[in-house]
């Protein structure tokens, strides 16, 4: 099954994307995750996105559309993926067209309000990039990742101002690829909850419907 998750930054996606991954054995596929690991590696292109990522603007789609278009190549995605943060503009829906089927599309909905509360507590791991919640998913230890043992760290675009610039970001150039894919009958939404179960379940109820 072949799966994209639309929603503002901080909604969750990553969560319910790691979730929807191991019950279908599917791979969940982040641009965030992969642009840092071009960031960490000093590449040239990860150089160029790192000046867009910390001014709370989007990579732009030549770069983006490049870096997936090789990973869905990958043996590993014959049987289906989870796309999570890409399209997030019309113009990449448009190019992922022509590379594969989209099954179905879940938009999470989460308020501007509450995505600013969950952010401000956002951790991530600054090796392997698993990221964590100071109230919602606690790491074992505290500053330390549960899978790597890496050092645990609140990215830049994570700080209240940023997520304020991307969600205006997100409203004007990714809000606009739900009604792209309604044409297509393969959007289904789920109202994001307090509790990640809760969220999980309707998720899942939304891949079986």
């Amino acid at each position: 099954m072949n799966l994209i998750l639309l929603g503002a930054p901080g909604a969750g996606k990553g969560t319910q994307a790691a979730i929807i991954c191991e019950r279908l054995n599917i791979p969940t596929i982040s641009t965030g995750n992969i642009i840092r690991a071009a960031l960490k590696s000093g590449t040239e292109m990860g150089l160029k996105a790192k000046s867009y990522m910390d001014q709370g603007k989007l990579v732009p789609d030549e770069v983006v559309i490049g870096i997936i278009k090789e990973r869905l190549a990958e043996d590993d995605c014959q049987n289906g993926f989870v796309l999570d943060g890409f399209p997030r503009t019309i113009p990449q829906a448009e190019a992922l067209d022509k590379m594969v089927k989209i099954d179905k599309v879940i938009d999470l909905e989460v308020s501007d309000e509450a995505i600013i509360a969950r952010m401000s507590g956002r951790r991530v791991c600054e090796k392997c990039g698993a990221t964590y919640h100071l109230l919602y998913k606690k790491p074992k230890a505290e500053g330390v990742c549960d899978i790597c043992g890496g050092t645990l760290i609140q990215r830049k675009d994570d700080h209240p101002d940023t997520v304020k610039a991307r969600l205006e970001v997100y409203h004007k150039e990714t809000e606009p690829l739900i009604a792209h894919y309604k044409k297509q009958g393969v959007v289904k939404r789920v109202d994001g909850q307090e509790e990640v179960a809760d969220t999980t379940r309707l998720t899942l109820a939304a891949l079986e419907a």
